[in-house]
């Protein structure tokens, strides 16, 4: 039940992308997180407040993983792993629009990834790096649901 369950949440992650690039309020707050992580990142080392935003984003689902995987909460754990894949999404989307610079920015201001992969001389394959984080993103929701179900079914067999 618990597999299924978690198959549908990856289910409406992949359809809200896919129709419209967000999934409504579970992005508002990863738009949160992201924009709170430029300047916490910024107070610790000036040069990482471009990249603040990004971590910030990765590290609050990885985090909440992390502590439900410490207190044995499996069904937690996986819910936040998809939570983390969703954010991979986001990430990617950001990604490809390096070049292009046609989503809207919070405030205006810099393009995180254009300054990204600008600085690392990578810049035209902002494109062909987006499809692999979304091809590992895609991949590491299968693999939650993979092992979820894979636990589920050794729980089944020992009772």
């Amino acid at each position: 039940m618990r597999t299924l369950a978690l198959t549908a949440v990856a289910a409406v992650f992949l359809l809200c992308h896919a129709q419209w690039g967000w999934v409504p309020i579970l992005d508002s707050a990863n738009l949160a997180f992201h924009e709170a992580g430029h300047p916490l990142f910024g107070l610790l080392v000036s040069g990482l407040m471009v990249y603040g935003g990004t971590l910030m984003q990765l590290l609050m689902p990885a985090a909440a993983a992390w502590q439900l995987r410490k207190q044995g909460k499996v069904g937690g754990y996986h819910l936040c792993m998809l939570w983390l894949s969703e954010n991979l999404l986001n990430v990617a989307r950001y990604m490809a629009d390096a070049r292009r610079q046609e989503l809207p920015l919070v405030g205006g201001g810099d393009h995180d990834w254009t300054f990204i992969l600008s600085q690392w001389g990578l810049l035209r394959w902002d494109t062909t790096l987006a499809l692999w984080l979304r091809l590992f993103a895609v991949g590491l929701m299968v693999w939650v649901l993979w092992r979820d179900w894979r636990l589920a079914r050794a729980d089944a067999k020992a009772a």
